[in-house]
């Protein structure tokens, strides 16, 4: 099941992540559909939506790895 966290950011709504598949979700505000992010650790999902800055944590730990 996925767990939806909604966050505050410009760019980024909602950051979902399913624990059993280890996929990750990101809906941007200005695109669809969601993003989808594989072999995502439980840690990187909860330090993405406990971070400072969201957008910052997307470019630096998750823009262009994790892919599916």
């Amino acid at each position: 099941m996925v767990e939806w966290v909604h966050v505050r950011s410009e760019a980024i709504s909602r950051v979902g992540y399913d624990s059993a598949t280890q996929r990750m979700y990101i809906d941007f505000h200005d695109s669809t559909p969601q993003y989808t992010f594989c072999r995502v650790p439980e840690r990187v999902f909860r330090d993405f939506v406990g971070a400072g800055s969201v957008g910052s944590y997307y470019h630096r730990y998750i823009r262009d790895r994790y892919q599916c």
